[in-house]
């Protein structure tokens, strides 16, 4: 950073993918690089809302995406936190794993259409 602050990360169940809290969003490493991130906003102690996931398209295909949202939501699972997936992508990785339905509080799981 250019101030010279050192970004706290803080590990997730995947090795490859760290919370980059002073930058509001997971990233996924390849070779100690970014290759991704999933961007959220904390709500309060209880609520996570994704917004935004990419991968370099240097990286597409290779399944990092999946990888990242799935340690994204382990993660928010293993801290307590309600799930509100803004971000398309993470939606959709929800709706395809029905097991991470749960995150998503029960009175807006049709705003998302889970």
């Amino acid at each position: 950073m250019a101030d010279g602050a050192i970004e706290q990360e803080r590990r997730t169940g995947d090795a490859d993918v760290v919370d980059v809290e002073a930058r509001h969003r997971y990233e996924i490493r390849v070779d100690g690089e970014t290759a991704g991130f999933a961007e959220y906003h904390r709500r309060g102690t209880s609520t996570i809302s994704f917004t935004h996931t990419v991968v370099d398209d240097a990286h597409a295909g290779q399944g990092l995406a999946g990888r990242l949202a799935r340690a994204a939501l382990d993660d928010a699972r293993s801290q307590g936190l309600a799930v509100l997936p803004f971000c398309p992508f993470i939606r959709g990785w929800i709706a395809k794993h029905p097991d991470y339905v749960d995150l998503v509080p029960e009175d807006r799981r049709a705003e998302f259409e889970l």
